[in-house]
């Protein structure tokens, strides 16, 4: 009898399943399950060290944390819980080690948060904080008994931000800190000047933001309807940096200002055209993207200028370090400058890269007699490098290893993997931006530690940064979507073990991950977790639906019921699609309509880019704000290709097309873009059967489309060839702006 009850007893622990580990992101550094849970409740009480005003202020924004996201009020008291009393204690521990370091032990009875520093103590609140909304629950919760022991991977977990491209209010910035701050990043790199404004006030030079905090945006979007010109931008007064900076120190945030030189200078020489190497104003505005030629001078004059402005920069950011940019300064303006090239021989250098180093140099001697460090591009490293710069390597991981293998500090930020103007997944839902996907998984699987360094020289590796670049970026609510999920991935690098790292493990914590943004108010891109559908025909007029998402996560559901194979379905058959992990729904839930339409239908991703050379996904030349269309295309060589179409019958072709300002600076690319003679004054869209030369099967006039800002429904008939064979288009034109581009294409096959 005793054996037998033995054996259930055995029976019920084996069928007991193990609880899972607190989804917590960041995964912490040790963290051992405990058994049982605390009750936090509006009762529960926080008790702060008297006169630690660090534990006092963790404990704030704790509660205030608490309340915004479970609307659960918490008191916080001065000294020591009673005995027996269940509450939360934030503790001194001088063994703590590291300053972000922290210890989080979670017992039925009592939580404890201890650490040595300031940064600890806010970390473990974070954690904690964590901890209490892993669900989208509101109110008290239970927390799982927990003993953390926690400290970070890399020092410098960064984000950087541009406010040239795109403007976002001083609102906006702490929204991003605030986000930032609830996955232990640390780092706001603030790219504040560029070619295309300046947004920082300079009480010495007032005309940087009386001249270039605004501009003209390209094309359409630059006029109001009766013909006036429209200013877009913004600039940050110093009393809205100092706050904006405050408020991300108490956050555990360093702002690092970036200020651009000697290139991506057009806004300082558009207010000061005698600091630019050609003494004049710019040819080119301040409204195009890409690389520009203006190089800022080496004269005295602009030194002193350059030496007031990073005063003025440091006396409003404390930060250790100030990038300086140094990035795409190309060289065209010096080379045919008769100063530069003297100054060049005066100081014995090689060449104008010599000279940039020599700049930068110059610039890191002001910073260097603040007791600060530079930062800057890989590109610093060229004509050599100032003995205490840091190299922030974005040309890929080669600036890094270089960095690192000369003695110098870096931080890991290549493009592509942590490029977030990148789409992140290659539907045509996602946002504008460069055209290649840096997804989640990309992000996730982005090692700072390079295999091409030895152990010495991996301590060089500061840590790791995302880049938000915004050209294409031009809402808050896109800064959001491009960033997050994806900064979870760079936080999750940048602090957990790589012992930990896995990929399993992190998207089974994800859905907490994302309702704690939702929690807070941050929107994030759903796009790469839902279904989307790829279309072919069936037989009986019926069509087969294949679906899939963007990281083929999780299991998709199609009316309730578990996808595992294509399913073939009537035409006019609404499907409604959702992707699930591990039980919880991911992203949004869609109603797709599979109708013959569709079947015949591929939009601008669908095609194939016929070489490739610089893919953008951009919006068309539309009204300031609102919704435009969005085309995917090569820049540089505007072609798309449908692979094997039916052309056996012949078919009736209707084409979606817009236009864009082409507002780019391809300093860096002189080669002109060539297109097809056109043959009328607006020119045509051009079909071509089997290739890409050759004499086109059709020419559909742009005349109609000419005169519209949107987008032009277009119609042709494209004759009978045997067989299916590719069918390629491309646009003649003139040199653009604007230059044309396909949305989507319909083939209907012509019935007899």
């Amino acid at each position: 009898m005793k054996l037998t009850v033995l054996a259930a007893l055995l029976a019920a622990l084996v069928a007991t399943p193990v609880a899972a580990a607190p989804a917590l992101t960041p995964v912490p550094a040790q963290m051992t399950d405990g058994e049982g849970t605390f009750a936090l409740t509006p009762k529960t009480r926080i008790y702060v060290p008297a006169g630690d005003a660090d534990a006092r202020n963790a404990a704030v924004y704790l509660r205030k944390q608490l309340k915004t996201t479970r609307n659960l009020t918490i008191e916080i008291v001065t000294g020591e819980p009673a005995p027996g009393e269940a509450a939360i204690r934030f503790v001194r521990s001088p063994a703590a080690g590291h300053a972000e370091a922290y210890r989080l032990d979670v017992a039925p009875g009592s939580v404890t948060i201890s650490a040595g520093a300031r940064e600890g103590l806010f970390y473990g609140a974070v954690t904690l904080w964590q901890l209490a909304t892993q669900d989208a629950t509101n109110g008290a919760a239970n927390l799982p008994a927990v003993a953390i022991a926690d400290t970070p991977r890399f020092q410098w977990r960064g984000l950087m931000l541009d406010s040239v491209r795109h403007f976002q209010s001083p609102q906006q910035i702490k929204k991003i800190i605030d986000a930032m701050a609830i996955h232990k990043l640390n780092v706001l790199q603030w790219h504040l000047t560029d070619d295309q404004g300046w947004r920082l006030e300079i009480k010495a030079y007032p005309k940087l933001i009386q001249k270039t905090a605004f501009r003209q945006p390209a094309g359409a979007a630059g006029w109001t309807r009766d013909g006036k010109p429209l200013w877009y931008g913004g600039y940050y007064t110093q009393d809205q940096v100092r706050d904006i900076v405050a408020y991300a120190a108490a956050r555990n945030i360093t702002v690092v200002p970036e200020i651009d030189v000697p290139g991506h200078a057009t806004a300082i020489i558009t207010a000061y055209p005698e600091f630019g190497a050609e003494g004049t104003k710019p040819k080119q505005g301040m409204s195009d993207w890409g690389v520009y030629p203006n190089l800022l001078n080496v004269e005295d004059r602009t030194f002193a200028f350059l030496d007031t402005v990073f005063n003025e920069v440091m006396d409003l950011f404390p930060s250790p370090y100030i990038h300086v940019g140094g990035d795409e300064a190309i060289k065209p303006q010096w080379q045919a400058s008769p100063a530069i090239q003297a100054k060049i021989r005066e100081l014995g250098l090689k060449d104008e890269h010599e000279l940039q180093s020599w700049f930068i140099q110059r610039v890191g001697k002001t910073l260097s007699a603040r007791g600060r460090r530079l930062i800057g591009w890989d590109e610093i490293l060229e004509g050599g490098i100032a003995p205490d710069a840091t190299v922030m390597s974005w040309r890929g991981v080669d600036g890094a290893v270089t960095a690192a293998r000369s003695g110098h500090d870096t931080v890991l930020s290549p493009a592509p993997m942590l490029y977030f103007d990148h789409r992140q997944s290659s539907f045509s839902d996602e946002p504008p931006g460069r055209g290649v996907p840096t997804t989640l998984r990309t992000v996730y699987d982005f090692n700072p530690a390079l295999e091409a360094m030895t152990p010495p020289e991996r301590k060089h590796v500061l840590g790791l940064q995302a880049n938000l670049w915004t050209e294409h970026i031009r809402t808050d609510e896109r800064v959001e979507i491009m960033a997050f999920p994806r900064l979870l991935a760079v936080a999750e690098v940048g602090w957990s073990p790589a012992a930990s790292h896995d990929w399993t493990d992190f998207t089974r914590r994800l859905p907490a991950g994302l309702n704690r943004l939702r929690a807070t108010g941050m929107r994030y891109n759903t796009v790469p977790f839902e279904p989307h559908m790829t279309l072919s025909p069936a037989a009986d007029g019926k069509i087969t639906v294949a679906l899939k998402n963007g990281l083929d996560l999780g299991e998709i559901r199609v009316d309730g019921a578990v996808y595992g194979v294509p399913v073939t379905v009537a035409d006019g058959t609404i499907l409604t699609v959702q992707t699930f992990l591990n039980g919880t729904p991911l992203g949004r839930e869609r109603r797709l309509a599979v109708t013959r339409a569709a079947l015949e239908t591929r939009d601008s991703y669908q095609l194939e880019i016929c070489e490739g050379k610089l893919n953008l996904a951009l919006e068309d030349d539309g009204a300031t704000n609102g919704e435009r269309a969005v085309m995917l295309m090569d820049i540089l060589k505007p072609c798309w290709i449908w692979r094997g179409a039916d052309t056996s019958k012949g078919l009736k072709l209707t084409a979606k097309v817009a236009n864009y300002p082409f507002n780019f600076q391809l300093g860096n690319r002189p080669a002109p873009i060539v297109f097809d003679t056109p043959q009328t004054r607006d020119g045509e869209l051009l079909v071509r059967v089997g290739g890409c030369t050759g004499e086109p099967v059709a020419r559909l006039p742009l005349a109609k489309a000419a005169k519209s800002t949107g987008v032009t429904v277009l119609t042709a008939a494209v004759p009978a060839v045997a067989g299916t064979n590719d069918l390629c288009f491309t646009f003649a034109q003139g040199a653009p702006p604007p230059e044309w581009a396909l949305q989507e294409v319909r083939l209907t096959p012509v019935t007899e």
